[in-house]
């Protein structure tokens, strides 16, 4: 229900959904992406259900609302909910260094790189002033990085040298890795995009004993009836896939998207899986609903709470980094990022939405204040900023 449980009906503007499909049709009729789905809830009715444009890039068939698309990092959500359940459970605390559950981990060090004028870089190797907890690898805040984002380092490097990066790695393999790699940044101290939720993949694998394919459907796709989301599509489901651009209309650059259709090496607990508009709205259901859906709880109202907070509240310097993906106006709570401000970000919104996104081009929120959860779905890497403000203006002036 929604927070202020004044919302004024009809919950949605007729007129400025019909230019929802309007504007949408126009991208894909003017070449920019092949196809979409878009599903808005307000107040527990769906305003928009829709598919728009080609499930494949060469328009012989008809973009569907069942259509599967590879989510990547709005798997990140998902991972952070089997973490917190755990807590929960009293199986962790997210205080608890990481090297409790994974000893590989003890003892890291962190780079200090020096850029001579020359432009070379040199590194040097520090201690770390405290080990990453569970609770920074939440929240981005453990000193990890990607080593195929942003500036190249000399950290960075070194990740790609490791073959951290490669989809073959198994997430025993990324717990080896990760034992002989510096960090980018002190413990505590930064906000920077990373392994962090594949790590928290890898620990769930470490504490349950359970594959995460396996762990992820018993735990959380099961008991929520997502029956569409998961490391890989079965055979008999390929023809619902969406694809995208061979080459990308507006950059001209390629677009490789992750093989979904067989069990990869890598269970990416950061980016591995696939899902449906339909299937991840009854997880953003259970999050709007304090950790309930249809009398299935996954997690108390209090740890919603606590989720959706900012966690970043005291680091000064957590959002300094070049690369701060929440954006202006946005802290990040556990898995998400949360508003802190009405104004300051690029797109209208409430404080207390908190959403995350994927390097195809997917996209979720969930406004508490408004009781809305709108999920984009689309295949197209290079136009992942532009549609995710053009889509969320979109839908907020739909509002009634």
């Amino acid at each position: 229900m929604p927070a202020d449980n004044d919302l004024q009906q009809p919950a949605f503007n007729d007129a400025a959904l019909a230019r929802i499909d309007r504007v949408i049709q126009s991208e894909i009729t003017a070449g920019r992406i092949p196809g979409a789905t878009l599903l808005v809830e307000r107040g527990g009715k769906v305003g928009l259900d829709k598919a728009y444009g080609s499930l494949r890039p060469d328009g012989t068939v008809a973009m569907t609302t069942d259509a599967i698309f590879r989510i990547y990092s709005m798997t990140k959500p998902i991972v952070s909910v089997a973490i917190m359940m755990l807590a929960e459970q009293g199986r962790l605390l997210i205080s608890e260094p990481v090297s409790h559950y994974l000893p590989e981990l003890a003892n890291l060090q962190v780079a200090q790189e020096t850029v001579a004028a020359d432009g070379s870089r040199t590194m040097q190797l520090v201690p770390c002033e405290r080990e990453m907890t569970i609770q920074d690898l939440l929240r981005h805040t453990a000193g990890l990085t990607y080593g195929i984002f942003g500036a190249p380092t000399l950290v960075k490097s070194a990740y790609t040298a490791s073959g951290i990066e490669s989809r073959h790695v198994t997430n025993a393999k990324l717990i080896a890795c990760l034992a002989t790699l510096p960090l980018a940044f002190q413990p505590g101290t930064t906000w920077e995009y990373s392994r962090a939720t594949d790590l928290l993949g890898a620990l769930l694998e470490r504490i349950s004993g359970q594959t995460l394919d396996v762990y992820l459907e018993e735990q959380i796709f099961q008991p929520l009836q997502m029956h569409d989301t998961g490391f890989w599509v079965p055979p008999e489901q390929h023809h619902r896939i969406a694809e995208p651009f061979a080459i990308d209309p507006v950059t001209s650059q390629p677009v490789r998207l992750i093989d979904v259709r067989s069990r990869p090496d890598f269970l990416s607990g950061g980016g591995g899986l696939v899902s449906t508009a339909r299937d991840y709205l009854r997880f953003a259901r259970m999050m709007r609903n304090g950790g309930e859906l249809e009398g299935v709880r996954l997690l108390s109202r209090k740890t919603v709470e606590f989720m959706t907070s900012d966690h970043l509240v005291g680091m000064d310097q957590a959002s300094s980094a070049a690369m701060y993906l929440p954006g202006p106006g946005y802290g990040f709570g556990l898995g998400f990022a949360v508003r802190t401000a009405t104004g300051a970000a690029y797109t209208p919104g409430s404080v207390g939405d908190f959403h995350w996104s994927g390097l195809a081009g997917t996209y979720f929120w969930i406004d508490p204040k408004e009781d809305l959860i709108a999920i984009w779905l689309m295949q197209a890497p290079e136009q992942r900023d532009r549609y995710r403000q053009l889509v969320r203006n979109l839908v907020h002036a739909s509002l009634a």
